[in-house]
């Protein structure tokens, strides 16, 4: 058969497509990806939409095309046999689902509890040194982590957790282990998403600091439940302690914009504070938006 598949709005390799076509090409069908003039030509096609806001880009596949993707619909899987596939590109899942539950992730929802998944085995292929885990709250499963680092360490592999580790289950062991592990960029990812938040990032910074691990990366969700002073404070309270900082919008508008161009440009963020920001040559559209 030809196999279509069509990435709408993934930003790292999508895992699922990936599956679907590794699975079609060992049945000895021919898969192209991306090439929409093909859609009168193909035998199937399989199309994916990550983010909500994209999920108008899906209909004029509606009736043509098997859809799924987080922004289209929670609920819908791949057939068994399709998602049992390892593609082995260096970048998935060891484990599912999540302890938390926070009222602006789809993690609970569409993943359910947290449960292993498979190990490094399952994701590497073999000859690449680095690898991307998508795991949600691997620390939530101690073992599990040990088991996954020391698999990581002892093929010398460069690890980037990209989702994030939960700060607030570092301990000394963690940290120990966290240590021994080469990272991507050369540091971990956690998340300060909440104000009510300071002190349990205050304690894993200076655990992280005892180790020798500094300059992590922290995603710092705004627009959700917070005030524009209370997230330039959590940008100013992690620049003040050698950290680094990705502002993830949750809706979009001239004060998250501004916050996130002030932030995510690491150069202006250690270099200038937002007020400094808001004073530059071209920032004025920023400026006129926003009132403290």
């Amino acid at each position: 058969m030809e196999i279509l598949i069509i990435d709408i709005d993934s930003k790292i390799p999508n895992l699922a497509l990936h599956k679907i076509a590794k699975y079609h090409t060992v049945q000895g069908d021919t898969v192209t990806w991306n090439f929409p003039l093909m859609k009168h030509l193909a035998d199937k096609i399989y199309v994916s939409c990550v983010f909500t806001e994209n999920r108008h880009l899906c209909e004029e596949w509606e009736g043509f095309a098997e859809i799924g993707g987080s922004g289209y619909d929670l609920k819908k899987t791949l057939p068994s046999e399709i998602d049992e596939v390892k593609p082995r590109i260096n970048l998935g899942f060891t484990t599912r689902g999540c302890i938390r539950k926070c009222e602006f992730c789809i993690v609970p929802e569409k993943e359910g509890k947290i449960r292993a998944e498979g190990d490094i085995y399952d994701i590497w292929d073999g000859k690449s040194k680095n690898i991307v885990l998508l795991d949600n709250n691997i620390l939530a499963m101690e073992k599990h982590f040990f088991k996954i680092a020391e698999q990581i360490i002892d093929n010398k592999l460069t690890v980037d957790f990209n989702q994030g580790l939960d700060h607030r289950l570092l301990n000394d062991d963690f940290c120990a282990v966290m240590k021994r592990m080469k990272r991507k960029y050369g540091h971990y990812r956690f998340a300060f998403d909440s104000t009510t938040s300071y002190e349990s990032v205050e304690k894993a910074i200076d655990l992280l600091h005892k180790y020798k691990m500094k300059w992590n990366t922290w995603y710092v969700l705004v627009g959700y439940d917070t005030t524009l002073q209370e997230d330039i404070d959590r940008l100013k309270f992690l620049k003040e302690r050698d950290e680094r900082v990705y502002v993830q919008s949750y809706i979009k508008n001239s004060e998250t914009r501004a916050v996130a161009r002030w932030g995510n440009q690491r150069h202006l963020f250690a270099a200038k504070t937002f007020q400094q920001f808001l004073d530059m040559p071209g920032n004025g559209r920023y400026k006129n938006a926003i009132t403290f």
